[in-house]
């Protein structure tokens, strides 16, 4: 029966090409080449509309529009559950040294992890994208940076002491973006590095691997529902050790943002504890006989060599 159809189906068409004049089979003929054409421009013109799109406003998907003047969106775009491209990135410092964790912090919320850098230190664009915010904001990120990333995140970089990109400018990972500072609401040289997904922060050290220098995997799916338990499991594996500070050196900063963040352990000293941030000129001997503790405590409590090179802004405990 089968057989029978197809014998059919074929007569049939050997029937309508033959009855077909010739003129319009050349018509045809000289048509399917142009055909051809017109669906290969369609499709570059196509792929420029995308590309164009993309160069406006990246991750276009998540996020309505592109703006300059706002420094946090409001988080009310954030989806249930998506997964984040980390292929291609750059670790926005060679630095290994967390020094403050992402999380609850002296009683408000820590948006970032806090790095260890000194002033001048390259600082890097972690993934491709283009620069949305370039902006001094002296009781908050102090000179900063905001950059969104065709993957959905958009990182931010505080407290340098030069930005060396403007506004709108289409960047690549690894790209030198800034320098390390100690601008705004800080205490201490170091880079205050954030990840934020429509808005809303997210923990960097579910993404990034400071310590090994590497991200964490080639994606991470983001899911409200398990983000609490996972962003405290990656700050237990990956962040601040309660124990080592930095090489004896603590930094802060304090986000004028209040916008709620998953609260996280977060590096805690004993209440007495003190510290003294060092002024240009100032010598360990002179720090010392200024706090009424002695040199060898100084070296002990911050394990720091007697001959150390001392920075200005670097900080020391001492009790």
């Amino acid at each position: 029966m089968i057989l029978k159809s197809l014998k059919t189906a074929a007569l049939l068409t050997f029937m309508a090409l033959t009855s077909t004049p010739s003129q319009a089979q050349d018509l045809l003929a000289r048509q399917a080449p142009v055909d051809r054409k017109m669906k290969a421009v369609d499709s570059i013109v196509l792929n420029r509309l995308i590309e164009q799109e993309m160069y406006e406003n990246p991750a276009g998907d998540l996020y309505d529009e592109w703006d300059n003047q706002l420094t946090h969106y409001s988080g009310a775009g954030l989806p249930e559950e998506t997964t984040i491209d980390l292929r291609g990135f750059c670790m926005p410092t060679p630095s290994r040294v967390v020094t403050s964790n992402f999380g609850a912090r002296w009683g408000r919320q820590h948006k970032g992890l806090d790095i260890k850098v000194y002033i001048g230190d390259t600082i890097r664009a972690a993934f491709s994208g283009k620069v949305r915010i370039v902006k001094y904001e002296p009781r908050g990120y102090g000179k900063y940076v905001v950059i969104r990333h065709y993957n959905g995140l958009e990182t931010y970089y505080g407290h340098m002491s030069k930005q060396l990109v403007t506004e709108n400018q289409e960047v690549n990972a690894g790209d030198p973006i800034g320098l390390g500072g100690n601008t705004g609401r800080s205490t201490g040289s170091h880079l205050h590095f954030e990840t934020r997904l429509c808005g809303v922060a997210l923990n960097p050290a579910l993404m990034f691997d400071f310590r090994n220098q590497d991200v964490v995997g080639d994606f991470y799916t983001f899911k409200r529902s398990r983000y609490a338990s996972e962003s405290a499991q990656a700050t237990r594996l990956r962040g601040a050790n309660a124990n080592d500070s930095g090489n004896g050196r603590f930094d802060t900063d304090e986000d004028e943002d209040e916008e709620l963040a998953i609260a996280a352990p977060s590096v805690t000293f004993a209440p007495e504890v003190h510290f003294h941030k060092v002024k240009k000129g100032e010598t360990l001997q002179a720090i010392a006989r200024k706090c009424h503790t002695t040199v060898d405590s100084l070296c002990k409590l911050n394990r720091i060599g007697k001959n150390i090179r001392l920075m200005p802004g670097q900080i020391l405990k001492y009790n």
